[in-house]
Formats: C-alpha cells, structure tokens, sequence
C-alpha cells in the first residue's frame, strides 16, 4: 500500500482553496494508497516516510520563491519528487520562456527588468507588467502607453520586494479567443479548458484578480497540442514529468505559450470528474 503525499499550503486571505485537493484524496484511498494532504512548510513532516510527494496546491510558493526551491530539494532527497525538484527550479522563475523561445517554442514576447534595472516599456502598444516568480496574477497589471508613470510605480514596488519584472505586449487575442489551458498527466494530453482575459483596464497590479473567470471545457485544436508538446518537449534535460499544464493564447501567427505550468497547476478536477481515474492510476504508477 503506498504512501502518497499530496503537498499544498496554509490557508489564508490571499490563498485560493483547492476544490480538487479532498477529491483526489479520497479517490486515492479508495484506490488502496495511504494518502493524505500534507503542507510544504511544515517542518513537522516526515517527507521520507511516503513512496511519492505531489506538488499540488502550494499557492504560496511565489512570495517564498527561494524557501520553496530548498523544500523541494530536501523533499526530493528523502523521497519522489512529482515534478522533480530541477524542474521546480527551472519553472518557478519564469525567465524560462527565453529558453523555450530559444528552443523554437512560439512564446509571448518577453523582456525582463531585475532590481536595479530600468524597465523597458513598450510606448506604442498595451502591454502587461508581472513578476517572474507570481502566481493567480499577483503583481500583474495591463497597462496602455499613457499609463508609463503608473507601470513604473508598479515595477519600482516590485523591485523593493527583491522581485525581477517581465513585459509582455497584450496579446488581443485573449480578448476574443481567450487562454486555453492544456492538461498533461502522465506523458499524456488529459483535459483543457479555457477562460476569459483575466486583466481587464485599470485594474490596480496590487488588487486581487479573479484567476479562471468564465473557466469551461475546451478542446484543443491540433496546431495548440502541436505548440503545447513543443514546449514540453523543450524542458531542459527531458525529466519525467507527472503532470504538467500549457497555457496558450493566439498570436498574429497561431498559439502562443503565456505560461508553462509545471510546479502546482490547478487540474480543473471539478470540472473535468472523468479525468479523475485517470489522474489517480498515473499517481499510483509513479508511486510504484
């Protein structure tokens, strides 16, 4: 009977709940694993004692992004990792979409802008400004051209937190077509779903946003799993990947990767009750 860990995080105000965490729990012990949900900083847990650890819902993880690195080594060291703790350290920065750009990977345009460094703000087009360690759209914010003394204020704030700033230009398309988001749970294409432009004028980086507005079932074209295995297929050192989300928008020549989710992305569970048993037999298999 294996012991599997499901990670997650503290609850507080600015922590989303995990409606998939109790399910996925439940499915598993009815699978015959000991499993139960366990939270990464809690130094009273013996990470060793389990067959599998699964980074689930640490939603905390982008304020305490250098604490959390250091829990998945010491947590990959004393058992299985899923994903590993490489691929955590790569992912949680997200200065990865250069290395998947360089790879050939269609990506949003990126420029970046660490403590110290003056932001570079388009003056002809919208734009957003995010952190590259940020998750549910903290710190993030859609700004126009006459907006440049604001977008400043914001990375300056962001710079005194000791956080790197990213600018991307506004992808229109998000507008119409929205963000799909493609699921991948071992090896395989899982689910998709897709949601509505999360940023919307004028809304204050520092307000909360609702992360999945309008969220509903999707199927992907065959040219979004094209980009979307792609990207995959450019994580460095090819590691085994338990899971893994893409989340994709349309750029003047097709989909384009906004964000490659491999350290705690929501699995739609709640809206995808078919993908369950699947999710749970890939649990069950890495757990061995």
């Amino acid at each position: 009977m294996p012991r599997i860990a499901l990670v997650t995080c503290r609850p507080g105000p600015q922590v989303s709940v995990d409606r998939d965490l109790p399910v996925l729990v439940g499915a598993l012990e009815e699978a015959g694993a000991r499993a139960s949900a366990e939270v990464w900083d809690d130094d009273g847990v013996d990470w060793g004692a389990f067959d599998l650890a699964v980074i689930r819902s640490t939603w905390d993880y982008s304020w305490r992004a250098g604490e959390f690195t250091a829990w998945a080594e010491k947590c990959g060291a004393a058992t299985r990792l899923a994903n590993p703790a490489g691929v955590v350290r790569w992912n949680t920065d997200k200065r990865y979409l250069g290395d998947l750009a360089a790879a050939g990977v269609p990506t949003v345009p990126t420029r970046y802008s660490a403590p110290g460094e003056a932001p570079d703000l388009p003056g002809d087009h919208e734009y957003v400004v995010k952190p590259t360690s940020g998750a549910g759209a903290r710190f993030a914010a859609r700004y126009t051209p006459d907006e440049h003394a604001t977008a400043v204020r914001q990375v300056e704030r962001m710079h005194a937190e000791g956080l790197t700033a990213m600018v991307q230009p506004y992808v229109r398309g998000i507008d119409t077509a929205g963000e799909r988001a493609l699921q991948f749970f071992g090896g395989r294409p899982l689910h998709a779903s897709r949601k509505g432009a999360v940023l919307t004028p004028g809304t204050p980086y520092d307000e909360r946003k609702v992360a999945h507005p309008g969220l509903e079932p999707w199927t992907p074209a065959p040219a979004e799993l094209a980009v979307a295995e792609s990207a995959l297929a450019a994580v460095p050192g090819a590691p085994e990947l338990l899971y893994a989300r893409v989340d994709l928008v349309d750029g003047a020549d097709g989909p384009q990767v906004m964000e490659l989710e491999l350290v705690e992305p929501n699995l739609f569970l709640w809206l995808h009750e078919r993908s369950l048993p699947r999710v749970v037999e890939a649990v069950l298999a890495a757990a061995g």
